[in-house]
């Protein structure tokens, strides 16, 4: 076994040796601008150096191609790995820090809508989405406002939905498992008339049973309809609706550190003692979209899409603050945050390509923004449930919560953004991609008569560079400047100045990248960056405001694809330098950032072995070094390593296809603390507060997908 000073060095070889595979063979790339539906996600998986994925005003383009780091993980691995959750979905990719309620890539914070999408439409990212109702999830990190509007430096997250399939599928999944329960699933799709100018592609879910906790309970129930319609043969009209239903009660409850107080070792998750029966999450999300694309001459494409979505959370978590280094601890809940969010979102794209004399340009411009409203219970507040210690099991009164439904509307956010890029191609070797775009964004504040409290309005514009040289049509090496605005943080509740908006910010990032396919199913990259933002806290005086810079430089390696015929791998491994600078309290100037490991890798491996035919073994290992729980760098919690396994097996039962899946997640049962946070948003509170939660235990799951 590894001891933990060599496991980040062993972990971070396998993802560095994976970058000096030469082979030979490349099939170049080429962008294709379509309208149609794609084909089932259950086909063979689009070779690595082939994937595209859709980055905000460009469209689609080739991930070797661009100059970001971007990750796409699709629907063939998501269903070999029987995942639940897209937050299960990013603990694959190194450089994302996803297990907390807002995803964020390179250890920068992200925001609830800004950062999100699904299907190229802003959407909220505090709620739960399951991973059984899309297609893929593309992740392109760092700073990219340039593309999308104002946009925290977090990186920006796109869930792709399901989409019709031009062949019927009538597939049924049953299974079970030991941190979820039982689970039927059932995914049907094709085309509904002769002329197959209509398509459908219906998911239903229920996944219901006892949570890895003693005593708890989960369910998830979603179905989501997509159609297809084909109203020319250059225009297809997409939609999208669904319904998701995600409930938890039982589970431990996060745990906080008053000042100067330590986590202790991590506990066993499976102890119902550090929760409370009645406390978790019930929420239920509904959303629908249209997009409408045409294909005016086989090179302009214009993309027009809308989404709405309402998000209704009901959280009664319990959150367990030590107190003291002995294991005492204070229960409270907070029952105050928003318990609904609506969004309207909307975008317009319009991309092609032309030539000026011998400069040929491939051109991007559009619009797109959303309306994001907040509401907030009436009569919430924070309750004390009880003090108690580790060695004890507590059983509280359920506390008064507040009628979840009795809401005002607290805050609205709008943004609007104009967009125009240009990619300029001097040469087959040489290019420069320029993208800027124009922002208006306001945001309003309200308390619970509806009496408007605040109303700041702002503009500015983003811009970004990238010069492009590719020696051979198979490498890529890259350089992107990046500046960007984003609107400030909120003081958060327990600031004097709670709810107040900050100005905003401007980000700045500067990235040296390189792409290779050795071979056309193998994708290689490296990355190396430095991103700064303002960092705000609350300050020893209890006032929320811009104290400082946060400074984060790291290097990220990622392999994507077929090492050899049998052996498919995706993951990698992310350095990350983040630190605080020009503070105001000296303890805190020049220190890593709190709850950001220096080190992360992770790497799966799927191995078809040929002489079983149908049979697939797999495994993923991930490391996460050491985090510090401080803005002094006082305290850390330490490192941990997971290692999940797997198989497959793919056969025919009566004539019917037939594929079995055996999981097991945390082979060895690491115990660890996960989602270390800082207290306030995006820095550390005066009065400590720095939350982190236990991580899952041994899981173990088994399904069988029929297809007939």
């Amino acid at each position: 076994m590894f001891n933990n000073k060599k496991r980040p060095f062993a972990t971070g070889l396998l993802a560095f040796s994976c970058l000096a595979i030469s082979k030979a063979g490349y099939a170049e790339d080429t962008m294709v601008v379509s309208a149609a539906p794609i084909t089932d996600g259950t086909a063979q998986e689009t070779p690595a150096a082939e994937k595209q994925a859709t980055l905000g005003s460009l469209g689609k383009r080739a991930l070797i191609d661009v100059p970001w780091s971007v990750q796409t993980f699709s629907a063939p691995l998501i269903s070999q790995q029987q995942l639940k959750s897209v937050k299960d979905i990013y603990r694959y990719m190194p450089s994302v820090q996803g297990d907390g309620v807002r995803p964020q890539t390179r250890g920068m914070q992200g925001s609830v809508v800004q950062n999100h999408m699904i299907d190229g439409l802003n959407a909220v990212s505090t709620t739960e989405y399951p991973a059984e109702q899309f297609q893929s999830v593309e992740v392109l990190s760092g700073l990219a406002g340039s593309l999308y509007g104002p946009a925290n430096p977090a990186g920006m997250f796109n869930l792709v939905s399901k989409r019709p399939t031009d062949t019927p599928l009538h597939r049924v999944t049953v299974g079970a498992s030991t941190g979820n329960g039982t689970l039927t699933a059932m995914d049907f799709s094709g085309p509904i008339d002769d002329g197959d100018r209509v398509k459908y592609r219906l998911n239903l879910l229920n996944d219901e049973g006892h949570g890895y906790t003693s005593g708890s309970h989960k369910r998830r129930q979603l179905a989501s309809l997509g159609l297809d319609f084909q109203l020319t043969d250059k225009t297809v009209l997409e939609s999208n609706f669904s319904y998701y239903h995600y409930y938890e009660k039982g589970m431990p409850g996060s745990f906080a550190l008053a000042k100067g107080v330590h986590f202790p070792s991590p506990l066993d998750p499976t102890k119902s003692k550090y929760g409370q029966s009645y406390a978790g999450n019930d929420d239920e999300t509904s959303t629908a979209s249209l997009h409408i694309k045409h294909d005016f001459d086989g090179n302009w494409l214009l993309d027009v899409g809308v989404l709405r979505q309402i998000a209704d959370r009901e959280s009664t978590t319990v959150t367990n603050t030590l107190t003291d280094n002995r294991g005492n601890y204070t229960t409270t809940t907070s029952n105050s945050a928003a318990s609904r969010f609506t969004i309207n979102s909307y975008m317009a794209n319009l991309t092609g390509s032309f030539d000026t004399g011998w400069l040929s340009h491939d051109i991007s411009t559009g619009v797109r923004g959303f309306v994001w409203k907040n509401y907030n219970p009436v009569t919430g507040g924070t309750f004390t449930l009880g003090k108690s210690s580790l060695d004890q099991n507590p059983v509280y009164p359920r506390p008064p919560y507040p009628d979840f439904d009795s809401r005002y509307q607290s805050a609205t956010t709008t943004q609007h953004a104009f967009l125009l890029s240009d990619t300029l191609h001097f040469s087959p070797q040489w290019s420069l991609l320029l993208s800027g775009s124009e922002n208006l964004f306001t945001v309003s504040n309200y308390n619970k008569t509806g009496k408007q409290t605040s109303d700041k309005k702002d503009n500015g514009a983003s811009g970004s560079a990238s010069l492009m040289y590719k020696p051979v049509d198979n490498v890529t090496l890259y350089t992107t400047w990046a500046d960007s605005m984003q609107q400030g943080d909120t003081a958060p509740a327990g600031a004097s100045n709670s709810g107040e908006v900050l100005s905003p910010y401007r980000s700045h990032q500067i990235e040296f990248g390189a792409k290779y396919a050795p071979i056309n199913d193998l994708m290689l990259s490296a990355a190396v960056f430095q991103a700064k933002r303002p960092f705000a806290y609350t300050n020893n005086d209890g006032i929320f405001a811009e104290d400082g810079t946060q400074k984060n430089r790291g290097l990220e390696l990622m392999a994507d694809g077929h090492v050899t015929r049998n052996l498919r791998l995706f993951g990698g491994a992310t350095w990350l330098d983040p630190r605080l600078h020009d503070t105001a309290s000296q303890t805190a100037d020049g220190k890593q950032v709190v709850g950001l490991p220096r080190f992360t890798a992770s790497m799966l491996a799927i191995y078809s072995i040929e002489q079983l035919p149908g049979v697939d073994v797999d495994t993923n290992v991930r490391y996460v070094g050491r985090r510090a729980t401080d803005n002094a760098n006082d305290s850390w919690v330490g490192s941990y390593t997971t290692v999940d396994v797997g198989s497959s097996y793919a056969t025919r039962m009566f004539n019917t296809p037939v594929t079995f899946r055996l999981d097991v997640t945390n082979l060895t049962n690491r115990r660890y603390w996960t989602n270390v946070v800082p207290g306030a948003l995006t820095g550390y509170t005066g009065a400590g507060n720095a939350s982190a939660q236990l991580g899952a235990p041994r899981q173990a799951q088994l399904s069988m997908q029929i297809d007939f």
